[in-house]
């Protein structure tokens, strides 16, 4: 088994694609590639129908997916704002591999069974046992639903990757080959890939916040709005906590306010990781209520978060250190890197942060990946579309 990883910044495609494709050829030393993942800044926004031929002239990849994306990670670097191109490729000899593009409306109905998600993918969840790298338009394709239902259908797969991110509705590319020599480019759906057999993947998700105030329980709802909180006004329930704050936290708390939703509704004493975070997206002064952007519940258990570069940093670093005890070095093989467009420099003021500490706890391994739109890892068990986080799809040798 081996990865490469390999990145370009020259401002010609054809270029890019070369020098791009000599990395690789020259780390494989001969091995065939047999899973690919490309990534394409919207510099090249004009160029995406010529990506796939261009790749196809020079290189054989049984399967590929890719996509468009405002930042690319590719050889370890964190490229943002800039014209890049980046390629990972492994040869995955005992690996079984089945990439696939899907539109919004072949999604079953999510009260379908778990053969009908099965047969959409044409994997068997139980003969298999995959895991998922998906990729998908933010605009035209019901990401949420469809990893509702791949939860259901594929309980025990691990599902991690990231939401296009290079322009509006229409501007984004969607890349898949399928192993047969055909590919195509897509402006809409989603593109993945389910991987079996020798290898696997592991999933660590940083969404870079840290409590504040106590939990509360939501006393009644509607939709995504909570109307009441512990039986008073959610605003005046939150601003109690806000007030709190120090100096620093409550100059912090007017841009960078978040709400966290308990996970394990069983578990007693809430730890930082326990809660899916999700943005405040509006108040009604008049009645105190507050939308959240996801579904809320009667009885569930809520917590406010603040987010900055250093609750962000120590985050993603007590997930790591969780990951390293749990894995031998030797055996983690690549990553793939799902960032918000929000992190990187923009959040850090240095660029490469979130992947230098990747290969402090893993090692030196190939890293690729994009910042997102949105990105897709599981919490708690549950796999979300998740913003402002990094989401790690970590291949391990499963012998």
């Amino acid at each position: 088994m081996k990865w490469v990883s390999g990145i370009s910044t020259k401002v010609s495609l054809e270029a890019a694609v070369t020098e791009v494709v000599q990395k690789v050829l020259e780390g494989l030393a001969g091995r065939s590639p047999d899973f690919g993942v490309v990534f394409i800044s919207n510099a090249f926004a004009s160029e995406y129908p010529r990506l796939m031929p261009l790749l196809a002239e020079q290189i054989t990849i049984k399967h590929l997916i890719g996509c468009s994306g405002g930042g690319i990670v590719g050889d370890g670097q964190e490229l943002e704002d800039i014209a890049a191109l980046s390629l990972m490729i492994g040869h995955i000899p005992n690996a079984g591999i089945k990439t696939f593009h899907i539109m919004d409306e072949q999604l079953p109905d999510l009260d379908s069974a778990p053969d009908r998600w099965q047969e959409l993918i044409g994997v068997s969840a139980y003969e298999e046992e995959p895991n998922f790298v998906i990729l998908a338009d933010p605009f035209s394709f019901a990401v949420s639903d469809f990893l509702r239902g791949l939860d259901f259908a594929y309980p025990q797969a691990v599902k991690v990757g990231g939401m296009a991110s290079s322009g509006g509705i229409g501007a984004n590319a969607l890349f898949c080959s399928s192993g047969d020599g055909k590919y195509g480019i897509y402006r809409s759906g989603s593109v993945g890939a389910a991987i079996w057999g020798s290898i696997v993947i592991d999933a660590v998700v940083s969404q870079g916040c840290r409590p504040i105030g106590k939990p509360l329980q939501i006393s009644e709802c509607d939709r995504n709005i909570i109307i009441s909180l512990e039986d008073q006004s959610p605003l005046v329930a939150l601003q109690n906590i806000v007030n709190d704050l120090s100096a620093s936290d409550r100059d912090l708390a007017q841009n960078s306010l978040f709400v966290g939703v308990v996970m394990n509704e069983f578990k007693p004493i809430l730890e930082q990781g326990d809660f899916l975070i999700r943005n405040i997206i509006g108040v009604d002064p008049r009645s105190g209520a507050i939308a959240v952007a996801d579904r809320m519940r009667p009885g569930q258990r809520i917590q406010l978060h603040l987010r900055d570069r250093q609750a962000s940093a120590a985050d993603l670093e007590d997930a790591l250190i969780r990951y390293q005890t749990e894995h031998e070095q030797g055996s983690i093989c690549a990553a793939l890197m799902f960032a918000c467009v929000g992190r990187g420099e923009k959040l850090y003021g240095k660029s490469g942060f979130d992947s230098n500490l990747l290969r402090q706890y893993v090692g030196n391994i190939p890293i690729s990946g994009f910042f997102c739109g949105g990105e897709i890892g599981p919490v708690g068990g549950t796999t979300f579309v998740h913003g402002y986080t990094s989401s790690f799809g970590i291949f391990r040798d499963k012998s």
